[in-house]
């Protein structure tokens, strides 16, 4: 099958130097974002920024998209039809922690990546977009916003990368539902007459200590973990209002929606213990569990080992989060692999990962990940048998995945990289070191 492309696929030399040409304001756009973190739904410093670099850039950006204040969508139409490839922007920060999950590098690097990618073939066919997602964090679901208002419709695949501790490939995901308890009793003077009032908060406690006594029986999979967000306000006061906001985990939507249901008894059966009333209600989309497509994971992975970085899939039973990618890659061709960013053993959502991703190996890094995307990408618009084969994967049809002997994983068994990669680098002449959410159900293909 012939490319599609007006000229030749660029080389890996070719995005390489792209990227380092990039490489100033890609650091300059991420250290700004780290410096100003943003909250879900509130990151417009952080799209005024990434905007910016890319109207410049020749996208044609529409902010608000998807009737979400801080999503945008940036487009870079072709010169002919062909397929919609979407890079996806994560800016949102953490409570307290500011970037302790380097959503700056995501963001930068996934832009830089889609500049990358349309200057090193001027003539694609078809449409490169950048689409900003706000709202990953604390079950915001800014990509299941964007999927029910249709901005999805029509992408052909989309792709990402995280930093990590260590790299991957393709991880597996936990499906999750963001839950909260609400407890209603009646309040009175904690010491004159406290057997008026009916503790909100006894009932919080009762019902989070029958949290604990359902782990025993839950599969090793699942995960339970909130905190008392409403406790009362005052020692002298039986609290009328309590709540507790929390996570219910597991590896399947069906098995997360089951456990949910034993969650609901629990709150019920602790508010009958204590006089109260309870309710529990969603605070944001239920996040799906994660199809990597092996196609594209296999693309980008041979990539960052052509650039010194050790990396392999991860293991199929190691421990793991959430994202609202798990309700896109139920939709269309995903990736979201791991890059490593920081030390080995350094946490996810830490002090230690906030620091770590201001760093200049940080940055270093998060070059080589973008030009592993920006590959994807341009192989993607230009050569129609590579999307088929991600497409068939997709749809069920056996696929070429990643395998044994491509490649050692970096760090999960505690290797080195097969070359510096501040050596490769500067090899490559890098000159310095310088809302509410609403629930999506996911399709299953």
């Amino acid at each position: 099958m012939s490319k599609t492309t007006t000229g030749p696929t660029p080389t890996l030399k070719n995005l390489s130097d792209e990227l380092t040409a990039l490489r100033p304001r890609m650091d300059e756009v991420s250290r700004a974002i780290h410096g100003r973190p943003e909250l879900k739904f509130a990151e417009f410093h952080a799209v005024q920024a990434l905007t910016s670099w890319l109207a410049e850039a020749g996208f044609v950006v529409e902010t608000g998209a998807g009737g979400v204040d801080t999503a945008f969508v940036a487009v870079h139409e072709g010169g002919e039809p062909g397929p919609y490839v979407a890079v996806l922007a994560e800016y949102d920060a953490l409570p307290g922690l500011g970037h302790g999950c380097g959503h700056n590098l995501i963001a930068a690097g996934g832009t830089a990546a889609a500049i990358a990618a349309v200057r090193a073939l001027p003539n694609h066919a078809g449409t490169i977009a950048v689409i900003g997602t706000p709202g990953e964090e604390m079950g915001g679901g800014g990509k299941v916003l964007l999927a029910e208002a249709g901005v999805f419709d029509g992408v052909d695949a989309a792709v990402m990368f995280h930093p990590a501790d260590r790299s991957a490939t393709t991880q597996h995901a936990l499906a999750a539902a963001h839950l909260r308890a609400d407890f209603t009793g009646v309040s009175a003077h904690a010491a004159r007459t406290p057997w008026e009032g009916r503790s909100a908060l006894a009932a919080a406690q009762l019902f989070l200590n029958a949290l604990d006594s359902m782990r025993q029986f839950m599969p090793p999979t699942a995960r339970l973990h909130g905190i008392v967000s409403d406790g009362g306000q005052a020692p002298n006061v039986v609290p009328a209002r309590a709540a507790v906001d929390f996570y219910v985990r597991d590896t399947t939507s069906a098995a997360t929606e089951a456990l949910v249901e034993r969650v609901r008894a629990a709150a019920r059966g602790a508010a009958l213990a204590t006089g109260t009333d309870a309710a529990v209600t969603e605070t944001g989309a239920l996040y799906a569990e994660r199809r990597d497509n092996n196609v594209l994971a296999a693309r980008f992975g041979a990539t960052v080992r052509a650039l010194g970085v050790g990396i392999a899939p991860g293991a199929p039973h190691e421990p793991a989060g959430s994202s609202d990618i798990g309700n896109i890659s139920q939709l269309l061709p995903v990736i979201h692999p791991y890059v490593r960013t920081a030390e080995f053993g350094t946490p996810s959502h830490s002090d230690a990962m906030r620091d770590a991703a201001a760093t200049d190996f940080a940055h270093d890094r998060t070059q080589v990940a973008a030009t592993g995307l920006a590959r994807v990408v341009t192989d993607l618009v230009s050569d129609p048998e590579f999307l088929a084969a991600a497409r068939a994967e997709f749809a069920g049809e056996e696929a070429a995945g990643e395998g044994a002997g491509e490649g050692a994983g970096e760090g999960a068994a505690g290797e080195a990289d097969d070359v510096e990669i501040l050596e490769v680098i500067e090899a490559h002449g890098h000159p310095g070191r310088a809302r509410h959410a609403r629930r999506i159900r996911p399709c299953r293909s």
